[in-house]
């Protein structure tokens, strides 16, 4: 695990001139050595990737998909020492780590289901008015250009396939941007991508330094970016390439709305149970994290207690242990700025019901409650194991408090109440709405993604897919419909 890393240029492996090391921010210990493209590899790459979009984009269905399944029965075969890869460059409890190499197990599987139906096309009689007789619309989808993709650390694996999958579902080729921090688990996608019959340069995976990027995103033979990751980094290249097409999923300040219907004892340990589980796990490095609780007067006083149980009973420590449930964040800076921030709302008058403490890149699960509005944590992003408290008064109060941010995510409300539930669903300024649970609930097959700042477009296998294409329609002309 400790040597030096390939890359993969245009479907084959290649080592540049320079390399980085890769270590656990759990330990500090060395998990690998990543060889860096060049320059001139990049442009190897994206050319080869430029050359290859029609005889991609033609390529048959049964090609794609096969290659696709190939891809989700090895991550299955690998699943274990995938995991382990994830766990060692992340920080990520290995009972996560397991479960991300699941998800992009679907993922894979989702995308050939998807590829070998894609695109069946949409007839439309056009003789609904006279000039339309004999005419028929006949609509499809084709790939709009090649794809950057440019993944973030904190899936490293899943989220690469989030934006690779998509791309192979629809034939057109993309260059895979993994995070530095994390780049060994695109690396492996590579691997199992070597090992199916899709045309050379129709994917490439490029451990490329940062400040390489803003060459990659004005780059016009990459028509496509996709990114994930801060709001921004992922504004500032919407900014700079006006004319591409971007699909950015960018932050959150997920809520979590207990409502007064949710009241009983069995109700109150099952949230406080996930909300205390999803505002930990990834050590809160997830978008859709529950960063803040907004619950009802009438059920605050009985709700919190439990909250803070739930988040004390939290086990913390190795990564590698299949107890642990918080890990250590990415880096020793980000678990600083977490503490920055804490420690500026106690001063402005929070409560410090839990937590609070900082060892090495380790934060501590930690509740805050009476936290003015002011401060960072209330308006940003945490993007760590921390948590808010506030009692409102009442349906309208909460759903304002929601609103209360600039970003719009997911939010997940809790009641038993469906008229509510679909008064949520519209009054809400998110992309996702989660009934009965916390807003950290994703399914890889459904639409994901957010209002505000929190981005633009939609992943999800299918949504991903069209995001990656556009509509061309063919008018055939003297028929007899």
């Amino acid at each position: 695990m400790t040597s030096t890393h390939a890359f993969w240029l245009a479907g084959r492996q290649a080592t540049g001139e320079d390399a980085f090391d890769v270590t656990s921010p759990w330990d500090g210990r060395l998990v690998g050595s990543v060889s860096i493209p060049t320059d001139a590899q990049v442009e190897e790459a994206v050319a080869a990737a430029y050359a290859v979009e029609a005889e991609f984009a033609a390529t048959p269905a049964h090609v794609r998909a096969a290659a696709l399944d190939h891809v989700s029965k090895r991550l299955v075969e690998r699943t274990e020492e995938i995991a382990q890869l994830i766990s060692a460059e992340n920080g990520k409890p290995i009972k996560w780590a397991r479960g991300e190499v699941g998800r992009a197990v679907s993922v894979f599987r989702f995308a050939a289901e998807e590829a070998r139906r894609f695109n069946g096309g949409e007839a439309q009689r056009l003789d609904t008015d006279a000039g339309g007789t004999g005419r028929l619309a006949l609509t499809r989808r084709f790939p709009r250009g090649t794809v950057l993709g440019i993944a973030p650390f904190n899936f490293p694996l899943n989220l690469c396939a989030h934006k690779v999958a998509p791309a192979i579902a629809v034939g057109t080729p993309i260059i895979l941007k993994p995070a530095p921090a994390t780049p060994l688990s695109g690396l492996i996608l590579g691997e199992l991508l070597a090992e199916t019959d899709l045309p050379a340069g129709s994917w490439s995976v490029l451990p490329v330094a940062n400040d390489k990027m803003p060459a990659l995103v004005q780059d016009e033979r990459l028509p496509v970016i996709s990114f994930t990751g801060s709001e921004t980094v992922g504004y500032a290249i919407m900014d700079s390439v006006p004319r591409k097409h971007c699909t950015l999923e960018l932050g959150g300040n997920g809520a979590a709305v207990v409502l007064a219907d949710w009241a009983s004892d069995e109700d109150l340990d099952w949230a406080a149970t996930r909300i205390a589980t999803f505002s930990n796990y990834q050590a809160g490095q997830s978008c859709i994290s529950v960063q803040r609780v907004i619950a009802d007067a009438s059920v605050y006083d009985r709700l919190v207690p439990k909250i803070v149980a739930a988040v004390e009973a939290q086990v913390t420590g190795d990564p590698n242990d299949a107890a642990t449930d918080v890990g250590p964040l990415v880096n020793e800076d980000a678990a600083k700025r977490v503490e920055a921030w804490v420690d500026e709302a106690v001063k402005a008058g929070a409560t410090l019901l839990t937590g609070g403490k900082r060892e090495g890149a380790s934060y501590a699960p930690t509740v805050l409650a009476d936290v003015p509005a002011d401060t960072t944590i209330s308006c940003e992003e945490v993007f760590g194991p921390v948590l808010t408290v506030r009692r409102v008064e009442g349906e309208a109060e909460a759903f304002a408090a929601v609103n209360d941010s600039k970003y719009g995510l997911q939010a997940g409300v809790f009641t038993h109440d469906l008229q509510t539930a679909f008064r949520a669903h519209r009054a809400l300024e998110v992309g996702g709405v989660v009934v009965g649970d916390v807003p950290s609930y994703r399914a890889d097959q459904m639409p994901y993604g957010g209002v505000k700042q929190s981005g633009v477009g939609r992943e999800g296998v299918r949504f991903a897919m069209d995001d990656y294409t556009y509509e061309r329609v063919m008018v055939l002309t003297g028929l007899a419909l």
